[in-house]
């Protein structure tokens, strides 16, 4: 046997060896010290775990990205409102695998959203997308992802309208990516635009719980465009009458509407004494910020 090809099976045994020493330390924590696991195992620095890894750094990276999942579910699981250790896990992830496109995908939508659905860390969540893009400037994907924290999550439309025109020149890139510039550079802060983005996120991801979290907020956007709509015509009612309709009945007799309205779910809107539009069911609605009862409370089984 050749020594070259000597040294490679030494080393390659000596990384399995570790990375499997290494495993077993992480169980033996897990048992002992649940909420512990990640602080005395994983915290090490990137330059050290490089040089641990024998190369191997795409294979070490798969291994933080996969603890980085599991300490953002178990968070998650439990509507923790401290994340103190995703922002690094992320960085040392994706410093060991700069084109691990996913780490900054999806590692972006754990760290910007308010608790309990993320770690409210928005500004956390676009350094880590900037610096996927930095690594991978011909991923298109990236600078939606940008462009929709900056939008959604910190309300600065220049910087989104720069991200998404950004990635409009990216070969191949989403053509809704130039006409979200646009809107952006309007400032369109509308639920036109809030569905344009939710309906890309859903068209896009691959990922069901990310599908499934861009639809339901088209549901409460749906929601609140009906809402308003019909407290609109509320209004009118009001102002041929002068007193508020006792129920929607009233109104379709007065031909100012079609018939019953109905909420996204089949179940019909509650119209209130004081003119306002609300769904029947809120607990069975996430991410409603108009059309909830007055003074509702969403419980833990709302949120997930």
């Amino acid at each position: 046997m050749r020594p070259s090809r000597s040294v490679t099976l030494a080393a390659s045994s000596l990384l399995i060896v570790c990375l499997g020493a290494s495993a077993g330390l992480i169980q033996w924590i897990d048992r002992l010290r649940p909420s512990a696991t990640i602080d005395d195992v994983l915290y090490l620095k990137s330059a050290q775990l490089k040089w641990l890894s024998l190369g191997y750094t795409g294979l070490m990276a798969d291994i933080y990205w996969t603890r980085a999942v599991q300490y953002y579910g178990g968070k998650h699981h439990v509507d923790s409102k401290r994340y103190e250790l995703l922002a690094p896990l992320l960085d040392t992830t994706t410093d060991l695998d700069p084109k691990l496109v996913v780490a900054y995908e999806y590692g972006a939508s754990f760290l910007a959203p308010k608790p309990p659905e993320g770690a409210g860390m928005p500004d956390h969540a676009v350094e880590l997308v900037e610096k996927g893009i930095r690594a991978n400037p011909d991923k298109w994907r990236l600078y939606y992802c940008l462009g929709f924290l900056h939008y959604m999550e910190r309300k600065d439309y220049d910087s989104a309208a720069k991200a998404f025109l950004r990635g409009s020149q990216v070969p191949d890139a989403h053509p809704w990516l130039r006409l979200l510039a646009g809107k952006m550079a309007l400032k369109a802060n509308d639920t036109q635009t809030a569905r344009m983005m939710w309906t890309a996120t859903y068209d896009t991801t691959q990922d069901a719980a990310i599908k499934e979290n861009a639809a339901q907020h088209l549901i409460a956007i749906r929601v609140a465009e009906e809402a308003t709509g019909l407290e609109k015509v509320v209004a009118i009612y009001r102002e041929k009458t002068g007193h508020f309709p006792d129920s929607f009945r009233e109104m379709a007799l007065a031909n100012l509407l079609p018939g019953l309205p109905v909420d996204p779910l089949g179940q019909p809107y509650v119209l209130t004494p004081e003119g306002t539009v609300e769904v029947r069911h809120p607990e069975k609605f996430k991410f409603l910020e108009k059309g909830l009862p007055k003074g509702y409370v969403p419980t833990m089984d709302a949120r997930n």
